[in-house]
């Protein structure tokens, strides 16, 4: 869905139109891609019939917003705030958006100092729960920490709980966040955010569809999420119960061809129900920032290889580590027993347990060989197999 630069006439009535249509409303959406946005605020004006796919009882309640709308009023009440109002056809317009088709924003709000569109291009989502776990703020903010290290852009929601620890975290690391609103711009929602979206808007970017002054509700809330999911390369969700907004962000984002991931927690936590249910289908499990670079960077951001503390036995040659395992548990062998348990001839086994016993793993008491104590803790006290 491309279009080119927007003319005067047409931005003044995108703005007017977000104060008529709700976000994510499709059949104004079709409207917008058929007539144009001049042609649908000239249809709500007039006195033609009224455009397809509408009840006359909604089509008069459109008519009796288009009426109210005040676009240039708008215009300079986001100027107040330092915000400003970007669409399609601009060039910090993220061309990602346009992936959601005809549920994609009529415009978004911008309050903030970087490109949105540059932003978008290596942004990553972490969503979850609002009452989420000490484990929860934990690790979003770990996250959040972590991706801004690696010049990763974190979107969030702005909400209590996981969103806030994610905000806080890339702004701690010094990095860039967007925090997508499901009100004006201008408004800290929740309340007690107020200061930290500020911050946001000072060393990031604040973004929403809704006009200066306009208030969330619970659906706004729902449709909010599709920005999120459609502006970013991948959402991460950390804790979430079955029924939550942060597991429809990632629905969006599986729809939209983006990548899904989701933090594990404890088998036994309903918040971590829902992202354990994501995990047993599209998502990816993932524990820190690198993991998730992996999934939705370059070619070549690899997660560093996980595995145990190296201890000195993993340090031996593959022969040398035969013979130390041919070594009974308790009490001594001979080298020809240690030998035949090692699959290889006397002279090597000898060979090799005095080498063994130069590194300290062995010790000889005449014919026969045994494990020192530091060994035997080493190969048996941690499961031999390992």
């Amino acid at each position: 869905m491309s279009t080119g630069s927007p003319t005067d006439e047409e931005r003044l009535a995108r703005v007017a139109l977000t104060r008529v249509l709700e976000p994510g409303d499709e059949i104004g959406g079709r409207w917008l891609r058929e007539t144009g946005a001049v042609g649908v605020l000239r249809g709500l004006g007039g006195e033609e019939d009224r455009f397809p796919g509408v009840s006359t009882r909604r089509w008069q309640g459109l008519r009796a917003r288009a009426a109210k709308a005040r676009p240039q009023e708008d215009l300079e009440a986001a100027r107040s705030v330092g915000a400003r109002f970007v669409c399609p056809g601009d060039a910090e317009w993220p061309s990602s958006l346009d992936d959601l088709g005809d549920a994609r924003p009529i415009g978004l709000w911008v309050r903030g100092r970087p490109s949105l569109r540059i932003w978008a291009l290596r942004s990553v989502a972490v969503v979850g729960a609002r009452a989420c776990t000490q484990y929860g703020a934990h690790m979003a903010a770990d996250l959040g920490a972590g991706l801004a290290e690696r010049g990763w852009v974190v979107v969030s929601g702005g909400a209590y709980g996981v969103d806030g620890a994610a905000h806080r975290g890339a702004l701690g690391a010094g990095g860039a966040t967007v925090a997508v609103l499901a009100c004006g711009v201008d408004r800290a929602y929740p309340r007690g955010h107020a200061e930290l979206i500020g911050r946001i808007a000072e060393q990031g970017l604040v973004v929403g569809e809704l006009p200066p002054g306009d208030h969330p509700t619970p659906s706004r809330f729902i449709l909010r999420n599709r920005v999120i999911a459609a502006l970013t390369r991948g959402t991460v969700v950390v804790e979430a119960a079955y029924r939550s907004g942060a597991l429809a962000t990632a629905r969006g984002a599986h729809e939209l061809g983006r990548f899904t991931m989701g933090v594990p927690g404890p088998a036994t936590s309903g918040l971590s129900a829902g992202v354990h249910e994501l995990l047993r289908g599209d998502g990816v499990l993932v524990t820190d920032a690198a993991e998730v670079v992996e999934l939705v960077g370059d070619m070549g951001d690899l997660a560093p290889e996980r595995r145990g503390p190296v201890v000195p036995r993993d340090l031996l040659a593959p022969g040398a580590a035969r013979v130390l395992a041919a070594l009974p548990a308790r009490g001594r062998a001979t080298a020809r027993e240690v030998a035949a348990g090692a699959v290889t001839s006397v002279d090597d086994a000898v060979g090799r347990l005095y080498e063994l016993q130069s590194l300290g793993f062995v010790e000889r008491h005449g014919d026969g060989w045994q494990l020192t104590r530091q060994a035997f803790l080493s190969v048996f006290a941690t499961g031999r197999e390992s």
